[in-house]
């Protein structure tokens, strides 16, 4: 796996992305490394060996051959919440929106938001990050060929 965690799981090995992580607050940067992690740990779950982080549009980005990007971002003007994005001219949050309703809150057909503090709905988000890292593969498919996680 490209810039692959370190032993302490934490650690972006891309200078630019480590830069951008240790600019976040604190509270703000232990919550986005956690998504990050679960970003890497769903790639590992279904068996992509290649993932590449990145930043794209000040982002930390996360892509893979056959996948759709999935960055994730905090930003001063909303400082209560963080999101994570998906490219908006795909059927990522449209089929989001299907399978998971008002589980989550929306940003058009680009993002999900949380607020800090929020409890994550984690294998939720997994299973959508998942559709996004194997995208090209399934975008032919109905609802991407997902059934909601239970």
């Amino acid at each position: 796996m490209k810039n692959q965690e370190t032993s302490t799981g934490i650690t972006p090995q891309d200078r630019e992305v480590r830069k951008k992580f240790a600019d976040y607050p604190d509270h703000v940067r232990s919550i986005l490394l956690s998504i990050r992690s679960l970003i890497l740990e769903t790639a590992r779950e279904l068996g992509i060996d290649q993932v590449t982080e990145t930043l794209k549009w000040g982002e930390p980005s996360y892509f893979c051959p056959g996948g759709s990007t999935v960055r994730i971002d905090w930003k001063a003007a909303t400082p209560e919440r963080y999101a994570v994005y998906f490219h908006c001219q795909t059927r990522l949050v449209e089929t989001f929106r299907e399978l998971y309703g008002d589980l989550f809150e929306y940003d058009g057909h680009r993002a999900i938001v949380f607020n800090l503090g929020q409890v994550v709905p984690t294998q939720e988000l997994k299973h959508c990050i998942g559709l996004s890292l194997q995208y090209h593969q399934l975008k032919r498919l109905p609802l991407l060929g997902a059934t909601p996680v239970s």
